[in-house]
């Protein structure tokens, strides 16, 4: 296995721009997948990623080489210790780094089935566990506003804990568009406004909006819904973060269908 001990070495320069720049990412359509966890995910649900970094410290980790071993002939390259931690963008690393490339999905004329739809969300958290509620509650496709943070990108990977890869992700939607052809119900979400989302019907096939943390959803596009709905507050709260409401509508779906 190679080791790479110098920052001059071209694969390492070119990783390490990976690392730092978003427009790199987007352009060369690669991901960093940081840590056993996000690698293992991609493994277990795609494939071999197309290429692996490693520390000297990983090659001793357990869990590191057991997931090795299931992906012979991936090209795994190691890093010396002070070039990892460059490469690397969590406090603690586990020693391993996936290249993947970042899956596409193609805004389609018309969607169906359940939906989850993200319009001008902007804090990786939150996207990150949004999609982690919507892979758990049994959600197939999550939709995101072209100024909708990049569902990509590292900080919002962690944040899904490998939710993306359970999950047909459409980023840069036109969400007015998909509304006007959409063949199930909208239910757009607001802070005061509307039905009270335990009283909804949240079963069957329902496209879930969401929107800025600061804004909220625009009003062209709640006025496309069938119906809005608000999460009661009975405390002096005012709000909800996006990520934890979304998550309260998302399970208050499944509790109705299992009744």
């Amino acid at each position: 296995m190679k080791t790479i001990t110098s920052t001059e070495n071209p694969r390492f320069r070119a990783l390490l721009k990976l690392v730092q720049s978003a427009r790199e990412r987007r352009t060369s359509g690669l991901s960093l997948l940081d840590g056993v966890h996000l690698v293992s995910a991609y493994h277990e649900y795609i494939g071999q990623p197309t290429e692996i970094a490693l520390s000297p410290g990983g090659l001793e980790n357990p869990e590191v080489a057991g997931l090795l071993a299931q992906m012979p002939g991936v090209d795994a390259v190691v890093y010396a210790d002070g070039l990892f931690r460059q490469l690397s963008s969590v406090a603690t690393p586990t020693g391993i780094i996936g290249i993947v490339p970042t899956p596409r999905v193609a805004q389609p004329d018309r969607l169906s089935g359940p939906s989850v739809w993200l319009e001008d969300i902007q804090d990786p958290g939150n996207v990150g566990s949004i999609l982690r509620s919507a892979a758990a509650a049994g959600i197939p496709t999550v939709c995101l506003s072209r100024h909708s943070v990049h569902a990509w990108s590292p900080r919002v990977l962690r944040a899904g804990m490998g939710a993306h890869f359970a999950l047909r992700i459409i980023e840069g939607a036109d969400l007015q568009a998909l509304a006007a052809s959409y063949s199930g119900r909208i239910l757009a979400t607001s802070v005061h406004q509307g039905t009270a989302v335990f009283d909804a019907d949240l079963t069957g096939d329902v496209a879930l909006l969401f929107g800025n943390e600061g804004s909220g959803l625009t009003a062209a596009l709640t006025d496309q819904a069938h119906q809005t709905v608000h999460i009661p507050m009975p405390g002096k709260t005012e709000s909800l973060n996006v990520g934890a409401a979304a998550a309260v509508c998302l399970f208050e779906r499944v509790r109705q269908q299992r009744q």
